[in-house]
C-alpha cells in the first residue's frame, strides 16, 4: 500500500505540475496572438511580440504552440479569431470583466454565461460595468538580479513618459495611459531594462468585499472562467474578506 500511495503522491504532484504548465502555456499563447495580430508577426519588427517570445522561452513552451498561436494571428489555417469583452455581476453584486478572444461567438458566450449562472452571477450588458474599471498601460520590471534602486527607476520611468509607479520587494509595477504604453515599453528596454509584462489592462476604480457565505460561489465561478480556453483574461473590482 505504501509503494502506490508513493506512486499516487508523485503522480498527483505531476498532474498538479502540468496543470500549471498548461495554463502558463495558454496564457503566453494569448499574449503571443495578441501581440501578432496588433503587429507584425515578424518579431523582428515587433518588439512587444518578442518580448513575448522571451517568456515563452523562458517557460520551455515548445517552439511548435509557438509558431501555432502567431499563424493564428496571421490568419493562417482558415480560422479567424476575434476578441469579445463580457461584463457581469458575482455572487454578491461584484462586477467582473472578462475578455475572451474565440473563434466561435456563440459557443464562448454561452459557456460564460452557464459560469455566471451556476455560481450565483449573472451576464450584464454592454457597459454594465466597464465604467467601473480604468483601463492603464501595466509594464513589471523584476529586481532580481536588478541594480537599480527605486529613485534611479523612478526617474527612468518617469522619463519614459510613465504616469505612476509602484515598488514592492520582488518587482517595479509602472502605470502609463494606454496609447503611450508601446513608447513607454521601447525607453525602458533602450535604457537596458528587461521587462517581465509589458501590456494593456484593467483595473478596478474601487473593490467590493464578497459576502463570507458567497466565498465558495465567487472562487468557482473565477475558476471556471480561467480554465475556459477562450478566456484571455478575468477583470474583478472585489476583494476576498482577510482570514
Amino acid at each position: 500500500m505504501s509503494g502506490h500511495s508513493k506512486w499516487h503522491n508523485i503522480q498527483g504532484r505531476k498532474n498538479a505540475q502540468d496543470a500549471k504548465r498548461g495554463k502558463i502555456f495558454q496564457k503566453i499563447s494569448r499574449d503571443l496572438y495578441q501581440a501578432a495580430k496588433k503587429g507584425d508577426p515578424d518579431p523582428e519588427n515587433n518588439p512587444q511580440l518578442r518580448l513575448v517570445m522571451e517568456k515563452a522561452r523562458a517557460a520551455n513552451m515548445p517552439k511548435d504552440n509557438v509558431q501555432r498561436a502567431i499563424d493564428k494571428a496571421s490568419g493562417i489555417g482558415g480560422a479567424k479569431f476575434e476578441e469579445i469583452t463580457y461584463e457581469g455581476y458575482g455572487p454578491g453584486g461584484t462586477a467582473i470583466m472578462v475578455s475572451a478572444l474565440t473563434d466561435s461567438k456563440n459557443r464562448t458566450a454561452a459557456a460564460i454565461r452557464s459560469a455566471f449562472t451556476h455560481h450565483g452571477g449573472t451576464l450584464g450588458t454592454s457597459g454594465s460595468v466597464s465604467y467601473m474599471f480604468d483601463r492603464k498601460g501595466y509594464i513589471v520590471i523584476l529586481r532580481d538580479g536588478l541594480d537599480t534602486d527605486e529613485d534611479t527607476m523612478l526617474m527612468d520611468a518617469l522619463d519614459a513618459g510613465a504616469d505612476d509607479m509602484k515598488t514592492s520587494d520582488d518587482e517595479f509595477e509602472i502605470f502609463t495611459d494606454p496609447k503611450s504604453m508601446d513608447d513607454v515599453r521601447d525607453a525602458l528596454q533602450e535604457k537596458g531594462y528587461d521587462l517581465d509584462t509589458a501590456e494593456v489592462r484593467l483595473f478596478p476604480e474601487n473593490t467590493t468585499e464578497v459576502p463570507e457565505d458567497k466565498i465558495s460561489q465567487y472562487t468557482g465561478l473565477i475558476d471556471e472562467l480561467e480554465e475556459n480556453d477562450d478566456v484571455q483574461d478575468v477583470y474583478e473590482a472585489a476583494t476576498l474578506p482577510e482570514e
